[in-house]
């Protein structure tokens, strides 16, 4: 599971959901890495978010692959909803939904965003991914996504419920990888290792 490189509303602390925006100059350089530092993996498939940001860090991840491995869309994986408050800065948000914004940091699954979704809309969607993606594929599988659909996703595999969103950490460029034999085993959780050194890289959680 890879979270998508950095763009400039990550940097801004913009609320994205639906906004279809690309990577950054930087997110682009995070792409790269990631994709070198993947290479030696053999994907059977990588699936990515229909959202640009995304799908370049999909497609780049896919060229650094040996083969012409594929990269499918699928919708399940766009972000969530954030409905009227995407295009709005943190601070404005605290501004004008200040008991939404507190509740979505202390009861993350009770919050429906404005003209969005919930977290729970995510999680029926999730469902259906994850039993495709069980009953068709036995290889080394790529999710390219974003922060919101991953941390639901690992507290689904974990078993875990989705009121437990602000206990997992995703970085822009994270990589989390899991095990599959008839149950999920977390192997390794939001690995940016290979940013080290990068000029002007900053872990970004949001």
């Amino acid at each position: 599971m890879i979270r998508h490189g950095e763009t400039q509303y990550n940097v801004e602390k913009i609320f994205r959901g639906r906004l279809d925006i690309s990577l950054s100059d930087l997110g682009v350089e995070h792409a790269e890495s990631l994709g070198k530092y993947l290479s030696k993996i053999n994907f059977e498939i990588i699936f990515s978010s229909p959202l640009r940001r995304a799908l370049e860090t999909a497609n780049i991840i896919s060229k650094h692959q040996r083969g012409n491995i594929k990269v499918e869309v699928d919708e399940d994986l766009i972000d969530i909803s954030y409905g009227e408050w995407e295009g709005k800065r943190e601070g404005e948000v605290k501004r004008l939904y200040p008991k939404l914004y507190r509740e979505w940091h202390l009861n993350p699954h009770r919050v429906k965003f404005p003209n969005g979704e919930s977290l729970q809309d995510v999680k029926v969607r999730l469902e259906k991914f994850i039993e495709k993606v069980t009953s068709k594929f036995k290889g080394e599988i790529a999710i390219v996504s974003h922060r919101v659909v991953l941390k639901i996703l690992i507290c689904m595999l974990l078993g875990l419920n989705i009121s437990h969103f602000w206990n997992i950490r995703i970085d822009c460029g994270g990589i989390t990888i899991f095990d599959y034999d008839g149950r999920f085993i977390l192997y390794r959780h939001n690995d940016t290792s290979y940013l080290n050194g990068l000029s002007g890289h900053e872990l970004i959680d949001f």
